[in-house]
Formats: structure tokens, C-alpha cells, sequence
């Protein structure tokens, strides 16, 4: 996807002026940190709209409950986390144990005026305090699915539905994932990439050994 394609992605989706001039602050901030600490590969510096922006977006639409609670582990620089908080009303519990990282993502917050909307855990998620059942979790780049639903079972509900970015190797991963785990599992396909997917998974728990 080009970064005109992109562009034309959100406006063909209706996304609000306002909510692209966000976008576009969010993405200077991004950037500007990027020459201080490594948020983004440098090769996606000049396709962040596309790769990053787009990419974290389209995420919104496959969830059921859009402005529900959400949990983005392994936040990075709040992708796809802040761009969610950027598109929707939700809460936002972004997870991040890497200090510099979780201090850029306080200070986007707080710069995009999200800051009543989002709360950073600069820890691990093993050990963090989620205050109630995300209704839905994200996240990108973060770990195999078999790790994501383990480490997510304590506090995930009835009602919480995992929407994960995985790449070429989605199908893989969820052949695998599901000898572990049982639930509704669908795959979509990105729209920033033809050749990656996107896990949709609702229900899921661990499958019992006899």
C-alpha cells in the first residue's frame, strides 16, 4: 500500500478531517522520537501511513464492541493502540515494559489529549493490573498466538475477542495455535498487504488433555 493509498483508504472509510489531523500529529511524534530511540525501522519512516496508520486502523472494524475497553500488549509506539484511541471513544490499556517506550507513549497521550482515555503498564503483562475484561485485545509484532492466549487468559471474559495482526504466517500460527486452544477462529485478510492476515479469535480457552 502507498501512502497515497493509504490516504485514500481513510477517506473512503469516512474518517473525519479532525481525526486525520491526529493522525498526522501522532505521526510527527512518532517520528521525532524515532531520531532519539528506535520506534520504527527506518525503512518505514517514508510508508508510515500505510504501514503504521492504515495497518493499526483497520483493526477497528473488525471488532464488535469498536468503543469497548481494548488491550494492546507489546504497545511499541502505540501501534496499533493510540491509533485506536485516535479512531474510537474506548479506553485504551496499553502495555509496554520497555521504560523509554512506555514514557513516549505517556507523553503522545498526554499530547494528543487522550490522556483520560489511556492508561500505559510500563511492566510486563505478566504482572500487570488490567482492571476489568478487555473487550477486545490487540496486538502487533508481539508473540506467537499460543503465548498471546496464554498470558491473556486470567483476565480475559466471556465477551473479550482477540484481533491480531500476524503477517504472512497467520495461517501457520493458528494451525499451531490451535492444538493448544479451542474457540471461534476466522482469518481476514489485510488491507494493507495481500499476502497478510489478520487472526479474529472469540471464545477461546484451552483445550482440555485427557
Amino acid at each position: 500500500m502507498t501512502e497515497e493509498e493509504a490516504k485514500a483508504w481513510l477517506v473512503a472509510r469516512a474518517v473525519p478531517r479532525e481525526t486525520v489531523e491526529r493522525f498526522e500529529a501522532f505521526v510527527a511524534l512518532v517520528l521525532a522520537e524515532n531520531q532519539q530511540q528506535n520506534l520504527i525501522a527506518r525503512s518505514t519512516e517514508a510508508t508510515i501511513w500505510g504501514r503504521h496508520i492504515v495497518d493499526s486502523a483497520q483493526l477497528v472494524g473488525l471488532a464488535e464492541d469498536p468503543n469497548g475497553p481494548w488491550l494492546d500488549i507489546g504497545a511499541g509506539p502505540g501501534f496499533p493502540g493510540i491509533v485506536i484511541a485516535l479512531t474510537t471513544e474506548a479506553p485504551v490499556w496499553l502495555v509496554e515494559p520497555r521504560r523509554l517506550r512506555a514514557e513516549f507513549l505517556m507523553r503522545a497521550a498526554d499530547a494528543l489529549g487522550l490522556a483520560d482515555r489511556i492508561v500505559v503498564f510500563a511492566e510486563k503483562i505478566e504482572t500487570a493490573a488490567i482492571p476489568a475484561p478487555p473487550r477486545t485485545i490487540t496486538a502487533r509484532a508481539y508473540a506467537p498466538l499460543d503465548r498471546i492466549f496464554g498470558v491473556c487468559q486470567r483476565f480475559s471474559g466471556p465477551n473479550t475477542i482477540y484481533v491480531l495482526p500476524k503477517g504472512r504466517g497467520a495461517a501457520d500460527e493458528l494451525e499451531s495455535a490451535r492444538r493448544t486452544w479451542q474457540g471461534a477462529f476466522h482469518v481476514e485478510r489485510s488491507a494493507t498487504d495481500r499476502d497478510a492476515a489478520i487472526v479474529v479469535a472469540r471464545a477461546v480457552r484451552r483445550r482440555k488433555t485427557r
